[in-house]
């Protein structure tokens, strides 16, 4: 179980988020590693806006993915609110879709600690539906309570304008155009993306977790995400 200083969720403690939780490396060896997707996502700011893409994988010597991976993808303006889709297939309708209580560039300060996880609650009582079908969601990140969200029932039209350009990314961040005058900055600020393969572990049919994949083969998770129904 991570240390006091490490686990951001002990001041949720929700039992369903605490039996999923995975051992974290030392602050130590973290400091060691070579990064990933994560540091690249918060270094936005600083790329050049005629960037339209990072591609972060190379060629790696062997493979990194398992096909029973699933594909997250954090998304919005800079000076907007973050959005969330998870996919089986990335070259398929997301499953779910959800806006994050949140600015991208506070998302992106938070990435400072290189430990995020974030939180969905339900606190519907019914387990009529499935999980993630569930639509009103308590949020949280790193331990902190940021609002309230609603599952979307269709995609909004950059969500869809951001899903087209990414159905042949399995893995990268970058910025990319926006969907209007196809210019990579607005007056929201550029339009970034991280899109990472998570390992899924379904700890009931109310509690399930995904663990990004890191494509340089960095140990323990440095992004994680729960979904959590009330029981």
């Amino acid at each position: 179980m991570p240390t006091v200083h490490s686990s951001p969720y002990l001041q949720m403690d929700n039992p369903a988020i605490m039996s999923l939780l995975r051992p974290t490396p030392g602050e130590k060896h973290r400091k060691s590693s070579s990064g990933g997707l994560l540091r690249m996502f918060k270094l936005f700011p600083m790329l050049t806006s005629g960037c339209k893409m990072v591609a972060l994988l190379g060629r790696p010597k062997k493979p990194l993915l398992r096909d029973s991976a699933t594909t997250g993808t954090i998304f919005g303006y800079r000076k907007g609110r973050v959005c969330l889709a998870i996919q089986d297939d990335p070259h398929c309708v997301p499953m779910f879709v959800i806006e994050l209580p949140m600015l991208t560039s506070l998302l992106q300060k938070e990435m400072a600690s290189d430990i995020v996880r974030i939180a969905l609650e339900s606190e519907t009582k019914t387990h009529k539906k499935k999980l993630l079908e569930e639509f009103v969601w308590a949020v949280y990140c790193n331990g902190r309570k940021v609002g309230y969200s609603i599952r979307r029932k269709q995609l909004s039209d950059d969500e869809l304008h951001v899903m087209q350009l990414l159905r042949g990314v399995s893995m990268g961040a970058g910025v990319l155009p926006s969907p209007n005058d196809k210019e990579t900055v607005t007056s929201d600020g550029e339009l970034t993306y991280m899109r990472a393969r998570f390992e899924k572990v379904v700890g009931s049919k109310d509690s399930e977790a995904l663990y990004m994949i890191n494509p340089d083969g960095a140990p323990g998770p440095e992004l994680s995400i729960f979904f959590v129904r009330a029981r």
